[in-house]
């Protein structure tokens, strides 16, 4: 029999603040000053005095020592600055530029949260870490109604601003450290990689829709937390509960936690999901007899609610990490206003309006998927959830190569590259543009032959 591992996260308050020796720095882009302490030319007049001042400083620089910081970063330059020669030339398009790559909603934020927000605008204290009981309340009720998870306590849940701050920190807020190894899926959003490589641990791309018993792990360091994502992003494949359920046994064997970034939940396109709904981590039948044990769902009110400019999220499941994170975030002062979170309250509790938005953008992905469908791309099959087109074009076409075809056509997409090798070959188009720029949009694929070999 196999005992089960001690869990290796903990509510400890770990921090990594120095890289270690040897870690390789990251290249430096041209033009940037080679060290932060260096010295300026000054190519105004000098005078003798002027000269004496500098040459006294210039003694005084030699006789210090280095300056600490800044270190050299751990983190990959940030993906979305490679596309701006392609966006410049998409901007040339007679038409107008459509911008399908970042994810941002581009429609009205409802009226119930921008009610909300107006009528607690007066918030002259500080707001409280853990959240109002009302909106704890609210977290309550939403999880049992839409996501099937009942009986939460308000000690299992949690308001964050926004659900990328949770990818991002998570790591540091459960003590993960060198010698963790954090496992993501394998075609994902980069900010699980960079929430792993912040406190010094180790990111693994894993395959999530395959049996965990198949993953490829480093021989060195022990797993320590394992996130999912489903519906994905990038790729819109959404995780059974049979499947979370293998995958959470096979992480509690080692003592690790498992996480799901469930933002896109409400967005399911293609049976059975669109009637049953998405399945949560924290459904009854993934943690078995141990529950929530060891488990964190977060939620993102961006999407459903347009509400990416509030920064309103939430968290919930194992009481012992929501602590562990509330800790974390009381030392830090990461708060949610006082006036984003009557926001939430309201949002959480109104169906209308997310219906409206999700019937919106369901016309949208039909008609960026039929036209991309004319001009010779292939969605994935399994993407059948969430807010993008996983896109694959001729054999020969690099991800890079399909950027710069839509670019010719005025359209900026995502290369697959950002989210992974597993996106070579592909692009991410996203349903966040106007619906006369997506009607632009779908015109314009269906009379081109740039992606047919």
């Amino acid at each position: 029999m196999r005992v089960r591992g001690t869990r290796i996260l903990h509510p400890a308050l770990a921090f990594h603040p120095r890289p270690r020796a040897g870690r390789a720095a990251r290249v430096r882009p041209a033009g940037r000053r080679a060290h932060p302490g260096g010295h300026r030319r000054d190519n105004g007049p000098v005078n003798a005095a002027s000269r004496a001042t500098a040459a006294t400083a210039s003694s005084s620089s030699a006789s210090r020592p280095a300056r600490v910081l800044p270190r050299a970063s751990v983190l990959p330059d940030f993906p979305w600055d490679s596309l701006h020669p392609y966006r410049a030339r998409a901007a040339e398009h007679p038409d107008g530029v459509v911008d399908l790559a970042v994810g941002t909603p581009v429609d009205p934020t409802p009226e119930v949260a921008r009610a909300a927000l107006t009528g607690a605008a007066n918030a002259p204290g500080y707001p409280t870490t853990a959240g109002t009981p009302q909106v704890r309340a609210a977290i309550i009720e939403w999880m049992a109604r839409r996501r099937g998870v009942e009986g939460l306590s308000e000690a299992e849940v949690l308001p964050t601003i926004g659900s990328k701050e949770s990818v991002a920190l998570l790591p540091l807020q459960l003590g993960a450290g060198p010698g963790d190894l954090v496992l993501h899926p394998r075609a994902a959003y980069p900010t699980y990689d960079v929430g792993a490589r912040l406190v010094g641990a180790i990111p693994v791309p894993v395959d999530t829709d395959a049996d965990p018993a198949t993953w490829s792990l480093p021989e060195q360091g022990r797993v320590a937390m394992v996130w999912l994502n489903s519906p994905g992003n990038p790729d819109g494949h959404v995780l059974s509960v049979e499947q979370m359920a293998r995958i959470v046994s096979w992480a509690r064997e080692r003592g690790a936690v498992v996480v799901s970034d469930e933002c896109y939940a409400e967005l399911a396109w293609e049976e059975p999901w669109a009637s049953r709904g998405v399945p949560s981590l924290l459904d009854p039948g993934v943690g078995g007899a141990a529950g929530r044990e060891g488990l964190l769902a977060l939620y993102s009110l961006s999407k459903q609610s347009n509400l990416a400019g509030y920064r309103a999220a939430l968290l919930a499941g194992d009481p012992g990490l929501v602590a562990a994170v509330t800790e974390v975030r009381k030392h830090a002062g990461l708060l949610v206003p006082a006036p984003v979170q009557a926001a939430l309250v309201a949002v959480l509790g109104d169906e209308e309006h997310v219906e409206a938005q999700k019937a919106v953008y369901r016309r949208r992905r039909e008609a960026l998927a039929g036209a991309t469908a004319a001009a010779g791309l292939v969605n994935d099959p399994a993407s059948v959830a969430g807010l993008y087109l996983w896109l694959g074009g001729p054999a020969e076409m690099s991800a890079y190569d399909l950027v710069g075809a839509f670019a010719e056509l005025g359209i900026v997409v995502a290369p697959g590259d950002f989210y992974g090798q597993a996106g070579a070959g592909r692009v991410r188009m996203s349903l966040t543009d106007t619906d006369e720029r997506v009607a632009a949009a779908a015109e314009r694929l269906r009379s081109t032959e740039l992606f047919r070999r």
